[in-house]
Formats: structure tokens, C-alpha cells, sequence
């Protein structure tokens, strides 16, 4: 198995709500097929899927999928940018769980959800600096 991840799927209970989440954060939309809502991220996609559709492509009951402990993260190029997503979260439905905040590690970082509970994490990471043009990320910085 090569070492990526290609789509990441968010269960979704209100896929309009969750949708309009996203595109007031401003990201755009790919054209897919019906009852998937996808977003092409840097190297990924980020797909949302109605909850009992995901529960029943995998074949178990909708209460099995639960709530995970996961976030996702997302690296801004600066302090700003943090502030910036940030201060988008409210206005598009989303609920700010952590301000923007100086961290023990160096960082500035702060945490939301989404309209469906998934929890994101948005930080700046001085040790990890984003690749140029893209701002493609890696853990040890380009």
C-alpha cells in the first residue's frame, strides 16, 4: 500500500446544511454523481455522504458509525490566515469550540465544528512552513 490518503468522507445528517458550510468558507465543488458532494483539496478529495447512505454502503447499522475521536486539520500560512478561517466558522453555521490561541509548541491554532459535529483544527505551524504556490503541507516543512 503506497503511503496516502485519497478521499476523506465525512458522514453527513443534512448534506444541504453541510454543504453550504463548506461554500461559505469558500470552497468550490467538483461535479460528481448524485448524493455525493465533493470538495478537490491539495493531493485529495473531501467527499460528504448522507449518514445512512455511508452506513449502508458498509453494510451496518447508522448507530455503529457513532462519532469518532478524529479532526481534521488545516495549516494556514500564517497567523492571519488562522484568524481568517476562524472568523469565517460562525458566520457559515460552524461553532468555534477554541479561539485562535498561542500553543506550548510554538504554534497559533484554534478549533471549530462543523455543522455536523466533525471537529477541525486550524493552525499555524512556524516548524512546518507550506510549500509556496499551493501551500501544500508537510510535517516537516518544505
Amino acid at each position: 500500500m503506497e503511503q496516502r490518503i485519497s478521499l476523506i468522507t465525512l458522514g453527513v445528517m443534512d448534506a444541504e446544511k453541510a454543504t453550504a458550510f463548506f461554500d461559505a468558507l469558500g470552497w468550490v465543488r467538483v461535479e460528481t454523481q448524485d448524493g455525493v458532494i465533493a470538495y478537490d483539496l491539495l493531493g485529495q478529495t473531501l467527499g460528504l455522504y448522507p449518514l445512512e447512505k455511508l452506513a449502508e454502503d458498509i453494510g451496518i447499522d447508522v448507530a455503529q458509525l457513532g462519532r469518532g475521536a478524529l479532526t481534521l486539520g488545516y495549516n494556514a500560512r500564517d497567523r492571519v490566515g488562522v484568524d481568517d478561517v476562524m472568523g469565517r466558522v460562525e458566520g457559515a453555521d460552524g461553532t468555534v469550540l477554541k479561539a485562535p490561541q498561542e500553543v506550548f509548541w510554538g504554534g497559533y491554532h484554534g478549533y471549530f465544528s462543523d455543522p455536523e459535529g466533525h471537529i477541525w483544527e486550524v493552525a499555524h505551524n512556524p516548524f512546518s512552513p507550506l510549500r509556496g504556490g499551493d501551500g501544500a503541507f508537510r510535517w516537516t516543512g518544505y
